[in-house]
């Protein structure tokens, strides 16, 4: 299958996605401007990948339900990855939560390592993963990014007269 490119402006800067027809293959952090693509020149799987983006970054959606055609990585890789969208919205896990989830508590370095291949960035939101003691460490995007995405993700304080 042909792999299509869509561009998407985003608070972070531009991002590239790239599908094909079975779905979406990656999500990347741009560091130089792109034009935003129209969504009428993409396979359906990028237009859906668009669409939900911008609805998360409106704040109007939480969870992602896209198709993916993920081809790269290794089985435990992908094991990591798909187990990232378990971590919900507002909600944060360490490298060593996401190894005991995955039954072997001792490969706390590897979940790091997989988060850091991680193709698709905040659809598979590797951002929510943090350091045992709360600290945040490692971000493909840049620590900045991540800082930013976990602050998003945060309920809106309300604030009260008594």
């Amino acid at each position: 299958m042909t792999e299509a490119v869509a561009f998407l402006a985003s608070p972070l800067g531009p991002l590239r996605l790239r599908g094909t027809d079975a779905g979406l293959c990656a999500v990347e952090f741009l560091n130089e401007e792109a034009a935003e693509t129209p969504s009428a020149l993409v396979p359906a799987s990028l237009r859906e990948a668009h669409r939900q983006l911008r609805a998360y970054f409106g704040r109007e959606l939480r969870d992602f339900t896209l198709t993916y055609d993920v081809q790269q990585g290794t089985d435990f890789q992908r094991r990591v990855w798909t187990a990232l969208p378990g971590v919900g919205f507002g909600r944060t896990a360490s490298y060593l939560d996401l190894a005991r989830q995955l039954g072997n508590p001792a490969a706390v370095r590897a979940v790091g390592a997989a988060n850091g291949q991680n193709p698709l960035a905040i659809v598979w939101p590797c951002h929510r993963i943090i350091g045992a003691g709360g600290q945040l460490t490692g971000y493909a995007g840049g620590l900045p990014r991540k800082k930013w995405l976990l602050e998003f993700e945060q309920p809106a304080v309300q604030a009260s007269l008594f």
